[in-house]
C-alpha cells in the first residue's frame, strides 16, 4: 500500500535508487532537489533531509513557514516511488504543486492518488480554495493526472522553463 511520508534518512539508498532511475543529474520537481545539493554522501543527505523537514511538526504535518513548502515522498514497501511538493508561496512559473513518479512506478494511478492527497493538504493546511498546476505541453500523462483531479485548462504559455500547460483546480471545502 503506497503512502506519502516526510523525507527520512532511513531511506537514503531507496531515494538514490529513485533519483538514479531518472538518470544522473536529473531530478523531479517533487523532491525539491537543487543542482548543488549533496545527497550522495550520508552526511550531505542527512543535512538535505533535515533542511527539508526541519520545520515540520512532530506529527508529520507541514509547517507553513517551511521555505520549500510541504515535501512528501511517495513510498511503497520501503521503495521511494516519487516526490510531491506543495509550495506555500504562490509560484506563477512552477505552480502550486510539483511532483514526479519514477518511470518504473508509472501507469498505476499513484500520481493521481498522491496529487489528490496534496490537494487536500493545500485546502486543509494552507486554507487555499484553488491551486495552479503546471506541466510541460508535451507531458500528456501529467496533464491527465491534473485533469483527473479537477484541473481546468487555463491555457498554454511559453516560459523560460519551456512551453507549459496551465491548469486551475478548485478545492471543495
Amino acid at each position: 500500500m503506497p503512502e506519502l511520508i516526510l523525507a527520512t534518512t532511513r531511506l537514503h539508498t531507496a531515494f538514490l535508487d529513485c533519483r538514479d532511475e531518472w538518470g544522473p543529474g536529473l531530478h523531479e520537481d517533487g523532491f525539491g532537489l537543487d543542482a548543488d545539493d549533496d545527497v550522495d554522501s550520508p552526511e550531505g543527505f542527512a543535512a538535505w533531509v533535515h533542511q527539508r523537514t526541519r520545520l515540520a511538526h512532530a506529527a508529520g504535518q507541514p509547517c507553513p513557514d517551511e521555505p520549500h513548502g510541504s515535501l512528501r515522498w511517495l513510498v511503497e514497501e520501503g521503495r521511494v516511488l516519487g516526490g510531491f511538493a506543495l509550495r506555500h508561496q504562490f509560484d506563477d512559473l512552477r505552480g502550486s504543486i510539483g511532483y514526479g513518479v519514477r518511470p518504473s512506478a508509472r501507469r498505476r494511478g499513484l500520481a493521481t492518488w498522491a496529487l489528490g492527497e496534496m490537494l487536500g493538504e493545500a485546502r486543509d493546511v494552507l486554507g487555499v480554495d484553488r491551486v495552479l498546476m503546471i506541466c510541460a505541453v508535451d507531458n500528456v500523462a501529467s496533464a491527465r493526472t491534473i485533469e483527473r483531479n479537477g484541473g481546468v485548462l487555463e491555457g498554454l504559455r511559453d516560459t523560460e522553463l519551456g512551453p507549459q500547460r496551465r491548469y486551475w483546480i478548485t478545492l471543495d471545502r
